[in-house]
C-alpha cells in the first residue's frame, strides 16, 4: 500500500482554492478503521459549506463532503464492529448513535463529517469504528454512498419521526436526492404521493418512479391542487424542502393534525407562515437534521429488504469534483456521485 493518497481540499472558505492534493496515508488508532473510499455522494450542503463556511469552525486544509461508501482496509487492535474487506458507509453525525441528539438548547450540536469533522473527498479515511455503519448488500458502492444524508433524512422524517402509515397522503417538494428518497420510502410504506416540481420533464420521471400525482409548481397553485386531490382533507405529511416563506404554503396544505418536516433552505435560512392554520390545524412542524446511526442501520435493513434503488442522476470521476459541484446548481434529478 502506498504511503501517500490524494484528496480534494481547500485552504480557505470559498471554492476558488479547491484542488487535488497529496497527503500522507492516515494512521489508525486502537479504536479506528482505515477505509478505502469507493464513492462519495454530494449534497447541496457540501456546496454551502465550501462557499460560505455556514458559520462552522472549519479546520484547514478542509476536506469537503460527508457521505461515502468504501471497504475496510485495516482496523485498530481494539476494533470489534468491522473486519478488513467489509463494506461500510459513513455516518453524517458521528457520535449520535441513538435517541436524542447531542447538544443543548443554547448550543445544539452540528458536528458532522465535512464540517466540524474532516470530510471524505479522499482516497482513504481513518475514523473511529462507531462513525461507520455496514453498507447494504443489495447496492453498489455509488448507490450505498447516497444513504448517510439524503436517504436517512427522508427516512428519519417519514418513518423514524413521522410513523408513516399505509394510505397516508404525502407531499414531496421537488425531485432532488431527499425528495426522491421520500417518494420511494413513502410508496414502499403504502402511502399516496404527490410530487411538486417546476420541471414537467422531471415530474414525468417522478411519476414513472411511482408518484401518484404530479403538480406543476410554476403554473399551478400547488396548495389548491393538494386540496383537490385529497377532497379538501390536505396532506398528512409534507416534506418541506424549499424553506423560507414556503412553510406558509405547507401550513395551508397540511391536514389537521398532519406533519410538516422542514428540511431544506433553498429559499433562505428564515422560515415564515400564517399563524391561523398553525393554531387551527395543530400540525406537528418538525425540523429534520438527518438522523442517528441506529436509524441509518434501520434504513440499510429496509433497503435490502424491499429492494429500494437510489436514483443517481450522474456518476462523476474523482477528478471531476468541480463539474459535479456545478451540476448541483442545475438541480439534479436525484443524487450526484463521485466514483473513485
Amino acid at each position: 500500500m502506498s504511503k501517500w493518497m490524494q484528496q480534494w481540499s481547500t485552504e480557505a472558505v470559498g471554492p476558488h482554492d479547491l484542488k487535488i492534493t497529496e497527503r500522507p496515508m492516515p494512521q489508525i488508532g486502537d479504536h479506528e478503521v482505515l477505509v478505502r473510499t469507493l464513492a462519495v455522494s454530494l449534497n447541496y450542503r457540501d456546496k454551502l459549506v465550501l462557499e460560505t463556511g455556514m458559520g462552522l469552525d472549519l479546520a484547514f486544509p478542509f476536506v469537503p463532503a460527508s457521505d461515502m461508501s468504501g471497504v475496510v482496509e485495516a482496523v485498530g487492535k481494539s476494533v470489534t464492529r468491522f473486519r478488513p474487506g467489509e463494506r461500510v458507509i459513513s455516518t453524517f453525525a458521528p457520535g449520535w448513535l441513538d435517541g436524542l441528539r447531542p447538544g443543548n438548547g443554547r448550543t445544539p450540536s452540528y458536528a458532522t463529517l465535512g464540517g466540524v469533522h474532516p470530510g471524505v473527498m479522499s482516497e482513504y479515511v481513518a475514523f473511529p469504528e462507531g462513525w461507520f455503519a455496514a453498507a447494504p448488500k443489495s447496492l453498489d458502492a455509488a448507490e450505498a454512498s447516497t444513504l448517510p444524508c439524503a436517504g436517512l433524512t427522508a427516512w428519519f422524517a417519514l418513518i423514524e419521526k413521522g410513523q408513516l402509515r399505509p394510505g397516508d397522503r404525502v407531499v414531496v417538494q421537488g425531485t432532488g436526492g431527499v425528495a426522491l428518497f421520500g417518494l420511494q420510502i413513502a410508496k414502499a410504506t403504502g402511502a399516496e404521493v404527490i410530487v411538486t416540481s417546476g420541471s414537467p420533464e422531471k415530474l414525468e420521471r417522478a411519476l414513472a418512479l411511482g408518484a401518484d400525482h404530479g403538480v406543476k409548481r410554476l403554473t399551478e397553485d400547488w396548495v389548491e391542487r393538494v386540496y383537490a386531490l385529497t377532497g379538501d382533507q390536505g396532506a398528512d405529511h409534507i416534506l418541506e424542502i424549499a424553506g423560507g416563506a414556503g412553510l406558509g404554503q405547507s401550513l395551508k396544505a397540511v391536514a389537521p393534525d398532519g406533519r410538516i418536516s422542514v428540511i431544506g433552505v433553498l429559499e433562505g435560512f428564515e422560515v415564515s407562515g400564517p399563524v391561523a392554520p398553525l393554531l387551527l390545524k395543530s400540525p406537528v412542524v418538525q425540523g429534520i437534521s438527518v438522523g442517528h446511526r441506529r436509524a441509518l442501520e434501520d434504513l440499510v435493513g429496509a433497503v435490502d429488504r424491499i429492494g429500494l434503488k437510489p436514483v443517481i442522476d450522474k456518476r462523476y470521476r474523482f477528478t471531476e469534483f468541480r463539474e459535479a459541484l456545478a451540476h448541483l446548481d442545475r438541480g439534479p434529478f436525484g443524487k450526484l456521485v463521485i466514483e473513485f
